[in-house]
C-alpha cells in the first residue's frame, strides 16, 4: 500500500498542479474518478497485466470506455500511465488528487457511520460542530451499519472519533478487566 502511494503521488501532484493552473479542479476530479472506475473494472484489470495486449491498444480501450469523461489532457495522462506501466495506479492517483484538492479548498471530507439514519437537523448540527472543531468546511457522507449498535463513528482524514455504543462497551469491558 505504501509503495502504491509513493508511486502514485508524483502523478497526483502533477495532475493537481496542471488542474489548478488551468482552473479545472472539478473536471480533473471527474476524469480521475472515471479512470479509477474503468481501471477497477475486473475485465479491464485483466488487460493491465496481459503481455499479449499492446500498450497502444490498452490505452485505446481505456480512452474509448471513458470517452464521455476524458478530454485530450486526461487522455494524455492515460497514455503516459500505460507507457510507464502505471495505469493500475489510477485509483491511488485519484485518491491522492482528491486529498490535495480538499486541502487546497480548505475542506475536509468526513465519513459518518451510524446504526440509524441522521435527520437533516442532526446532519446540519454535526456539520456545524465539525466545521468549528476542524476549522475547515466539511463535506459529510453518511453510511448505515447495524454493527455500530448506537452512536456514530466519524472519520475525517486521520482523525477518528468513535462515539459508538460498541466502542463504549469495549472500553468498559477493558476497564473492568483491569
Amino acid at each position: 500500500m505504501a509503495e502504491t502511494q509513493t508511486l502514485a503521488r508524483p502523478y497526483a501532484e502533477a495532475v493537481f498542479e496542471l488542474a489548478e493552473s488551468q482552473g479545472r479542479l472539478d473536471e480533473w476530479s471527474q476524469a480521475l474518478n472515471a479512470l479509477s472506475t474503468i481501471v477497477s473494472n475486473p475485465d479491464v484489470a485483466m488487460l493491465l497485466n496481459n503481455p499479449e495486449v499492446a500498450d497502444s491498444r490498452l490505452a485505446e480501450v481505456v480512452i474509448e470506455i471513458g470517452s464521455e469523461d476524458l478530454d485530450d489532457s486526461s487522455e494524455n495522462l492515460v497514455r503516459l500511465l500505460v507507457a510507464n506501466g502505471r495505469l493500475g495506479l489510477a485509483p491511488a492517483i485519484a485518491t491522492l488528487y482528491e486529498q490535495r484538492k480538499a486541502q487546497a479548498e480548505h475542506r475536509v471530507d468526513v465519513s459518518v457511520t451510524s446504526a440509524v439514519e441522521f435527520s437533516e437537523e442532526q446532519r446540519s448540527a454535526l456539520a456545524k460542530s465539525l466545521e468549528k472543531r476542524l476549522d475547515r468546511s466539511v463535506r459529510l457522507t453518511f453510511e448505515q451499519d447495524e454493527d455500530v449498535i448506537g452512536g456514530a463513528v466519524i472519520r475525517a482524514g486521520d482523525l477518528v472519533i468513535d462515539g459508538s455504543l460498541r466502542a463504549q462497551l469495549e472500553r468498559m469491558r477493558q476497564s473492568l478487566a483491569q
